[in-house]
């Protein structure tokens, strides 16, 4: 499950999102507001494109829309299947990180996609730097890049990129034009709401392959909100903001490590605007649930780690100091066994 609203409504404070706490970005945010939605964009995106294409040095056929890095997985492993399919007659492999977003999964399984833990077996590798839920480095990235067949699909979820506040991609520009890379600017521009992404297709990439990921679009997968936001994005200031952004964030995750591990919380490590914690105590995991829901209860969501293999834990969001300060205090009832009123 993602986090966000949920039955109990819109949380005070939404841990559970790696949206950009310093968002968000002002123009985008009255873009949306402009955005004309009484007719259809352009079916065929040719000036969002264009942009889109001129902001990262590509050829405009390089670039497809998506209505969502969520919309696209399911595309384009539809899109695999189907290709392996009809060049053997068998069932394509996926590859996947050992802690990855439940939507590869997901819909690696929709497509009749069979896991592999071979990569030179696979016909769709994935990997996500900084990787989710860890905010990692993807371990040996550019050996398995380099060690791509041609058969093969490799796709870069780059959505935390943008918020990276450490290290860099370990790819130089002729790797990343091997790989598919998926873009979703609505996290760092802190408009979580609006789901609109893109990607970038790999420089030499199988014509027949790329003319199926975009047969299986559907009609508009972008609206007028989606383009704006994109419009936004692909822009000199946007990217000065973001780096001021980034100059915060940084200050501000010193501080909330801190206050995770005063309250009894161990850290891992992470390079992106969030950070993956669990109780040093061993807060069993059958009572992982009413923890999270007394928190929930005084304000505070957080994601459980489960769907990514990580029981017992949680992620969160960089925010605030004075979330962080209200944070520490519910903290602090919770592990006393306090409950609301």
């Amino acid at each position: 499950m993602h986090g966000g609203p949920d039955a109990d409504g819109v949380p005070a404070h939404d841990l559970s999102t790696n949206a950009n706490a310093c968002g968000p970005y002002p123009p985008a945010l009255r873009a949306l507001q402009a955005a004309d939605a009484r007719h259809y964009p352009d079916p065929a995106y040719t000036a969002l494109t264009v942009q889109l294409a001129a902001w990262h040095g590509v050829a405009p056929s390089r670039i497809v829309v998506a209505a969502s890095g969520s919309e696209f997985i399911q595309r384009i492993s539809v899109a695999v299947a189907l290709q392996a399919r009809g060049k053997s007659g068998a069932a394509a492999r996926v590859w996947l990180p050992a802690h990855a977003y439940g939507d590869y999964a997901h819909a690696a399984r929709a497509a009749g996609l069979e896991r592999t833990d071979v990569t030179a077996d696979a016909a769709l590798l994935w990997a996500c730097d900084p990787s989710s839920p860890l905010g990692q480095p993807h371990a040996g990235l550019a050996e398995q890049v380099a060690a791509l067949q041609g058969a093969q699909t490799l796709v870069l979820d780059q959505a935390y990129e943008p918020l990276r506040l450490d290290g860099a991609l370990a790819l130089d520009a002729s790797a990343q034009d091997r790989v598919w890379r998926l873009l979703t600017p609505n996290k760092a521009l802190g408009l979580t709401g609006v789901r609109a992404a893109y990607v970038i297709a790999p420089h030499d990439v199988d014509a027949p392959l790329l003319a199926r990921v975009r047969a299986l679009a559907p009609s508009w997968p972008l609206g007028a909100h989606g383009v704006a936001l994109l419009e936004s994005w692909a822009s000199v200031d946007a990217h000065d903001w973001l780096d001021r952004c980034r100059a915060t964030l940084r200050r501000w995750k010193t501080c909330q490590q801190a206050v995770l591990q005063e309250a009894g919380w161990r850290v891992e490590p992470s390079l992106a605007n969030f950070v993956v914690a669990a109780p040093v105590d061993g807060t069993r995991v059958a009572a992982w649930p009413a923890l999270l829901a007394g928190l929930r209860q005084h304000g505070f969501k957080l994601r459980d780690c489960a769907s990514f293999g990580l029981p017992g834990h949680a992620r969160l969001a960089v925010v605030a100091p004075a979330v962080q300060d209200a944070l520490r205090s519910a903290l602090d009832v919770v592990a006393a066994g306090s409950t609301v009123a």
